[in-house]
């Protein structure tokens, strides 16, 4: 027990499996992504970061998990401020006449990261209010030209028609998660009108994202997922790309602890990346190799 709460055989199973799959992940952001899982919040629908990072490090004092090295308190610098992001010239014309077009992950540069968060911000239908846990931005780039966003982040909770799909039960999921992938924001600027970009950035993406992602946190994903809202979107890129339409969201669920959401029902798209992807995301024994 801690804080009031008990803990489950399965639960401190699934918190140890997490903390092995996440060995890079600072201690705030894994308390933070664990009580997500957890459904740990206060009677305000507030995460319970604290109580977790202190239920974490008793853990770790009993030997069962592995925590990443405490950081020594540095005074903070003031975050650079965000880049206002001038509307381009318009860019019309066949996608050869591009050239190479690449995804460039945006890591550790705050100046980059800014500058990626404020073309989401002002371009992206639904905004950015940032992303805790493991993720991912890319930059959609031909030569110096920037062309769009990217941003994969961790898999939906529990969704009903995905979980049939993969042959998942509760516990195989919570065992398996970590493999899936949401493709949270995909962006090409409204400025940027190139037939079939956006397919062939999803290709590209499909082939080098086990690549780094397991560079970057050192594990590979089986699975890609992204929601498509069908009044506004017909998925026709996801289409093109080899991703495969499983069906619909059922546009209500359960946020947090006596919250329950409604949105409309978004269609749910995914694409493989591995001939084993099923096998693999149904395993039980919950090993952590690449």
């Amino acid at each position: 027990m801690h804080c009031g709460r008990v803990f489950s055989v399965e639960e401190i199973a699934g918190i140890r499996q997490t903390v092995a799959w996440l060995p890079r992940l600072g201690r705030r952001e894994l308390a933070a992504t664990l009580c997500e899982h957890l459904q740990w919040y206060t009677v305000t629908g507030t995460a319970k970061v604290h109580a977790c990072r202190e239920f974490l490090e008793r853990l770790e004092a009993a030997g069962l998990v592995v925590l990443a090295p405490l950081q020594v308190a540095r005074r903070p610098h003031p975050a650079p401020p965000a880049p206002v992001v001038a509307a381009p010239a318009p860019l019309h014309g066949p996608l050869a006449a591009l050239g190479p077009v690449r995804l460039v992950p945006v890591r550790a540069d705050a100046a980059a990261v800014a500058q990626w968060n404020a073309a989401v911000a002002r371009w992206h239908p639904l905004g950015y209010k940032g992303a805790f846990g493991y993720r991912l931005r890319y930059f959609i780039t031909a030569g110096e030209q920037h062309l769009g966003c990217l941003l994969l982040a961790g898999a939906a909770r529990a969704l009903a028609v995905r979980d049939h799909w993969i042959g998942w039960d509760a516990q195989t999921r919570r065992a398996n998660q970590v493999r899936v992938l949401n493709n949270s924001r995909f962006l090409i600027f409204p400025h940027v009108q190139v037939p079939h970009l956006a397919s062939h950035v999803l290709g590209q993406l499909a082939r080098r994202v086990r690549a780094d992602w397991l560079a970057h946190w050192g594990f590979a994903p089986l699975l890609l997922e992204t929601f498509v809202d069908p009044r506004h979107y017909a998925g026709t890129c996801y289409r093109a790309a080899g991703w495969e339409l499983l069906g619909e969201t059922s546009g209500s669920g359960l946020a947090r602890p006596g919250r329950t959401y409604h949105s409309a029902p978004r269609h749910v798209w995914v694409k493989p990346l591995s001939a084993q992807w099923r096998e693999r995301l149904c395993a039980t024994s919950g090993g952590t190799t690449p």
